[in-house]
């Protein structure tokens, strides 16, 4: 048994001459297999049955019946038979510029009397051929027949420079929740989804003579001429889909930036056109969103907040305030606790609020290096406190998702406290609802560590996400904050009012302390304290204040 496999590329010869036929198969036979077909139709007869095999195909032009002009065009009118590079033999000057425009790859003109040269054609002929499949294997999503990125970036560069007149918008259209199609009808049925997108966006590439591409697994560029009505494009889109879905399934999204923004590369119109499509993430009322100057100015701040956070860090740039909490079930509100929240004092920006610039850490991975340099500062202040007041109030501190997968996390906070001379019981931490709720296994596992080093947990924001009153029996916890949004309306809805009381009872018979945030009005206050809340914070009793505040509040008394 033979188990080489013979690599060697197969060349047809069509000529209805038999001398024809045997003098190319001796040039050739030492380097390719060569198969003959002395007319046109056995020559499409055997093109057909080894379109995988042949290589190319040495095509003489006149014969009788069918010629070779009908061949070549036959075997240009196909889509895969059009990839086998034919070259023509003739000895009619008049019929190469023919052959070439009619899709041949070169020429070979009778007799054959240099067999050096019919070799070096027909090598680089299969060369070219081969290259040029490599390349358009690599150009084209095969799903979709659109361009890859790649390819796709270079070709709209070369367009505009065709047309540097033309202004061409960058438009990004994508699905949300794709995923989901995927999961419930198969990935077939998710397929056709996307072909069928990509059939709008090839039609709507012709229509202006722009091109399209796929760029990841739901997503879609499209480089056209300048058009001022978007919703057209997008109503084209979802006509289509709603042969395939339901109308609560449709969720296409479209970003476009001008082609006012010529200026700028192309990859970075595309970047703009993408940030306007994500801009209306949780929205439902826009399908489409152009980038302007006001998404710019946006973009721009994000940027230098982003890019000056090392010297921020390095400059202390970032001040730590304090919130007071107090218990309120004794006769007087005392203050029991604080809890550490951040500013940012920018330099061109002035005091800017958390919420501002948070978000963007935490995308950006630049959170943690935050929280560490928040916790050092909070345990430098409590030591201050206890040189001046020989004790310390407890504070709490955020901590974000990123921190809990650190499985050191527990023995840098023991290292942070001790040597600062604050005891673990007095650093208590803040994880939100929403992290026990995604990844409760993994938060879990890393509470259990920080409690049994004797840190005090505070579940935040409970009842934001999709709280149970059954965690509070499951998940590791010494103290529940309330959502901002259970307490707003308590004073003015009974309902809210209600859930609360029935929260507060829940958690009292866990023996869980809870805290209520957001508190701003007396008579909030007093349904709290009716209801059992056992500490408050909030404007009714202190904004965030800096710590030589907190230090006069001490000095004047813990009691209000």
């Amino acid at each position: 048994m033979n188990d080489s496999v013979d690599f060697r590329r197969k060349v047809l010869v069509v000529d209805d001459e038999q001398v024809n036929r045997q003098m190319l198969g001796e040039i050739l036979k030492d380097t390719y297999d060569v198969l003959f077909a002395e007319d046109g139709t056995d020559a499409l007869s055997q093109i057909h049955s080894q379109r995988e095999r042949i290589s190319l195909v040495l095509l003489d032009l006149l014969m009788p019946e069918v010629d070779g002009y009908t061949v070549l065009t036959k075997m240009r009118e196909d889509t895969e038979l059009s990839k086998i590079p034919v070259i023509v033999l003739t000895s009619e000057k008049s019929a190469e510029v023919k052959s070439l425009q009619a899709g041949a790859a070169d020429f070979l003109t009778k007799p054959y009397d240099m067999p050096e040269v019919i070799l070096a054609r027909v090598r680089r002929s299969i060369e070219l051929a081969e290259d040029s499949k490599i390349i358009q294997s690599t150009e084209k999503d095969v799903l979709t027949g659109l361009y890859t990125k790649e390819f796709f970036f270079e070709y709209a560069r070369q367009l505009s420079k065709r047309n540097p007149d033309t202004l061409m918008d960058a438009i990004v259209i994508n699905l949300t929740n794709f995923h989901l199609l995927n999961e419930l009808y198969g990935r077939t049925f998710g397929n056709t989804v996307l072909q069928t997108i990509a059939a709008d966006i090839i039609q709507l590439a012709r229509e202006s003579e722009g091109i399209g591409c796929r760029y990841n697994a739901d997503g879609f560029y499209l480089y056209m001429a300048n058009h001022w009505n978007y919703d057209k494009p997008l109503e084209r889109i979802k006509y289509h889909l709603s042969n395939l879905l339901k109308e609560t399934e449709i969720h296409v999204r479209m970003g476009v930036c001008k082609g006012s923004y010529r200026s700028e590369s192309i990859e970075q119109r595309f970047d703009r056109a993408l940030y306007a499509c994500n801009s209306l993430r949780d929205t439902y009322g826009s399908a489409f969103a152009v980038y302007d100057d006001t998404m710019h100015n946006q973009e721009i701040r994000k940027a230098r907040i982003l890019g000056d956070f090392a010297e921020a860090v390095d400059q202390k740039q970032f001040k730590v305030l304090y919130q007071p909490k107090y218990s309120i079930q004794g006769k007087f509100p005392v203050l029991s606790s604080l809890e550490a929240l951040v500013s940012w004092n920018h330099p061109k920006f002035g005091m800017m609020k958390p919420d501002s610039f948070i978000p963007q850490f935490e995308k950006n991975g630049l959170i943690q290096k935050l929280d560490r340099y928040v916790w050092a500062e909070v345990v430098a202040q409590m030591k201050k406190w206890i040189a001046e007041f020989g004790s310390t109030v407890p504070v709490s501190v955020n901590m974000s998702r990123v921190d809990l997968h650190d499985p050191k996390l527990a023995d840098f906070l023991l290292e942070l406290t001790s040597k600062n001379g604050i005891s673990p019981e007095q650093f208590h931490i803040e994880i939100t609802e929403s992290a026990y709720i995604k990844e409760s296994s993994v938060i879990a596992q890393t509470v259990a560590k920080l409690r049994k080093a004797g840190f005090l947990i505070e579940m935040d924001d409970f009842g934001s996400g999709y709280s149970s009153l059954n965690m509070l029996a499951q998940l590791p916890i010494d103290a529940l904050k309330l959502d901002i949004g259970f307490i707003k309306n308590i004073a003015t809805d009974r309902k809210s009012l209600y859930l609360v009381q029935v929260v507060i009872t829940v958690a009292r018979q866990f023996r869980i302390p809870v805290i209520a945030e957001g508190v701003e009005t007396k008579e909030q206050f007093e349904l709290l304290k009716k209801a059992g809340c056992d500490i408050i914070q909030g404007f009714y009793f202190s904004k965030a204040i800096p710590p030589e505040e907190v230090g006069k509040l001490r000095k004047s008394g813990i009691r209000v």
